[in-house]
């Protein structure tokens, strides 16, 4: 009698245990909020599912718009490129965005085209004087591979190489697969839906700020849209994430250029950069970029940091050298969702009206509309309210392409 005691007691507690685990890991799916690296590290990027796309490369010659990011980070992080070559898939060329095939090139830099070293694979610049792939360079290809990580916001560059890699592809009736990655800023949509006339390579599609998709849905809307030139259709096989949602937290094992260091910055970004149409510094030549801004003013804050050029990261940042006074971002939780509060309270402290601003800003912004509501004193929940419209069309709109829960 003693010892079925004993079991049922040992029985009850383990499942309350678990009973305990699922309910905390339920509602944190439900709230969003932060969850735990046992769980982040269950999602399973597209690369890490060779079983699925090696197949399809068999006898193919490929081409990849690859960077740092594009590891199998199930067998140690070992580059796409260097995987395929393993499995001995017959690798033409690779593309590559800004910052590099390594990672390391500075934002805005030019990328050259080379020889990698490693390989002894032709390097292929899509960042600088050619943006799009020309029919040459795709001419002794018949498959693409895109396989870049990007953190779901719409003036993060590498989606923009992603739109003209799909246009070269149905242009020149190339097909491409895309090894989707979880976007760490996937679980909201948020700011300002860029206007037609504000188009740049920091912002080619009518989306806003925070735009919710992964690489792969995003692919799914440029074509379902038409938003390709002469509205062609590219021919995209996506390798879909297993086990990932989009109210999962996700931390990415790479970090995916050289400003956005970790999981702070990345959930930081969508709102300090527009700092970068300022002339308040963010944090670049620092240690700690996207997580910290200031200016050389000791009316800005507390908070004190001097950039300075950093190889590899920031070589020419704004106010280099100088004393900065500001805020330290570092503890934001990771639950951070984008905000305007920051921007409002610099121009404020600055007072320095129209002078706050320089040409690149509404560029970021994709309107003149988010500058003109600063400059008329508006606060941020009466500028919230002017885009409000906009971001229930575009949810409507989200909604057909998604991959994800």
């Amino acid at each position: 009698m003693k010892l079925l005691k004993l079991i049922l007691i040992l029985a009850f507690l383990f499942g309350n245990l678990t009973f305990c685990k699922q309910s905390s890991e339920n509602q944190a799916k439900i709230t969003g909020q932060t969850m735990d690296h046992a769980l982040a590290t269950e999602a399973i990027p597209g690369a890490d599912r060779p079983e699925i796309y090696l197949p399809k490369l068999a006898n193919k010659r490929v081409a990849l718009a690859v960077n740092q990011t594009s590891v199998l980070t199930q067998s140690d992080n070992l580059h796409l490129v260097d995987f395929l070559l393993q499995e001995g898939i017959t690798v033409q060329k690779v593309f590559v965005p800004e910052h590099g095939f390594r990672g390391d090139a500075d934002a805005g830099e030019k990328v050259e085209n080379q020889v990698d070293p490693k390989t002894g694979i032709p390097l292929v610049s899509l960042y600088g004087d050619s943006k799009k792939p020309s029919e040459s360079a795709l001419a002794d290809v018949d498959i693409v591979i895109f396989d870049i990580q990007d953190v779901g916001v719409r003036f993060y560059t590498f989606i923009s190489t992603l739109h003209y890699l799909m246009e070269a592809c149905a242009e020149q009736g190339k097909a491409l697969m895309i090894m989707d990655r979880p976007n760490p800023n996937g679980d909201y949509v948020d700011g300002p839906v860029l206007q037609p006339g504000y188009e740049s390579f920091v912002g080619m599609h009518p989306i806003p700020v925070v735009h919710g998709l992964t690489v792969g849905e995003l692919a799914r809307m440029i074509n379902g849209e038409g938003w390709l030139k002469n509205q062609v259709k590219a021919n995209i096989d996506i390798i879909p994430i297993d086990q990932w949602q989009h109210a999962d937290h996700y931390t990415l094992p790479i970090k995916p250029s050289p400003n956005l260091p970790n999981d702070v910055a990345i959930r930081l970004y969508p709102s300090l950069c527009f700092f970068e149409g300022t002339n308040i510094s963010l944090g670049r030549g620092t240690l700690f970029p996207f997580q910290v801004y200031g200016y050389p003013d000791p009316k800005f804050g507390d908070f004190t940091f001097t950039p300075v050029s950093i190889e590899g990261m920031s070589k020419n940042p704004p106010q280099q050298d100088k004393l900065c006074y500001g805020k330290d971002l570092r503890n934001e939780p990771l639950t951070h969702r984008f905000t305007l509060s920051h921007l409002l309270e610099a121009h404020r402290i600055a007072d320095n009206g129209p002078d706050f601003f320089n040409n690149f800003f509404d560029k970021l912004a994709g309107t003149d509309q988010l500058r003109k509501a600063i400059l008329d004193g508006e606060d941020e929940a009466s500028i919230r309210e002017s885009w409000e419209e906009d971001l229930e069309a575009y949810g409507l709109k989200r909604a057909k392409y998604l991959i994800y829960e």
